[in-house]
């Protein structure tokens, strides 16, 4: 079992993520973002970066509204989002949407190997990995790979105005680096919790359907920001990714 005062601090902290993302969640409903995928992205992220990402969504998300675009259009003007955002923050924005991806699949990902054990079987575990953990990653990186692009491709078409096959090839050249670069940085600091915080501090691992578990999924994921984060900077420096 884990300390009362852990199991207490995870459940707050994820109830802090749900409730971030609920507020994101009612302000895009009620004023849509320009770029339709950062609906999504936006409370999705504010499940790990909480009050971070609430105020960063505040202060320049609502610059990027569909209203703000029409209002723009109007005026023969250009976006706010365009000129009122300074670039660390435009790279901060494409580690996001990034993240988004990567959260939603590793949330998928880890439901259903918990749910359908022989998943990790048919992945090498007891096989290839002594730990299930490592054979998830593959399932893990498979889902946010695969969900990360999409959400890259539905970014990067319309502004680029590119078919199926440009705006394919341009999302895995957008985003390929940055999802490696936050998958790394999330499965590293899982397996920290895991293998020394949990099992050598508490005598277990954390199981999906635990608080414990989704707490360090939490830091996990600003962890890949972090990580993600330069690629990001560089890859919108050379325009392989757009500003955001």
């Amino acid at each position: 079992m884990f300390p009362h005062w852990l199991h207490m601090l995870s459940i707050l902290c994820l109830l802090l993520g749900i409730a971030c993302a609920g507020i994101v969640a009612v302000d895009v409903w009620r004023a849509p973002q320009h770029m339709a995928v950062m609906n999504i992205v936006w409370p999705v992220t504010a499940l790990f970066g909480t009050v971070f990402v609430v105020w960063a969504y505040r202060r320049y998300g609502r610059l990027a509204t569909q209203a703000a675009a029409d209002r723009a259009m109007q005026h023969d003007q250009p976006m706010p989002s365009k000129q009122e955002t300074p670039f660390p923050v435009m790279v901060g924005k494409g580690a996001l949407h990034c993240g988004s991806g990567c959260m939603i699949g590793d949330i998928v990902a880890e439901w259903l190997a918990f749910g359908i054990p022989a998943i990790a079987l048919w992945l090498g575990w007891q096989s290839v990995f002594a730990e299930k953990m490592f054979a998830v990653w593959i399932l893990d990186f498979i889902f946010a790979f695969g969900l990360g692009i999409v959400f890259q491709y539905f970014a990067i078409v319309p502004m680029r105005k590119l078919s199926p096959w440009q705006g394919l090839v341009a999302a895995l050249e957008a985003d390929t680096l940055s999802l490696i670069a936050w998958q790394v940085g999330m499965y590293a600091t899982m397996a920290v919790f895991q293998l020394l915080i949990f099992r050598e501090g508490f005598g277990q691992q954390a199981p999906v359907n635990s608080p414990e578990f989704w707490f360090a999924m939490q830091i996990a994921m600003i962890a890949g920001f972090i990580t993600a984060y330069p690629v990001n900077w560089w890859l919108i420096a050379k325009g392989l990714k757009e500003r955001m």
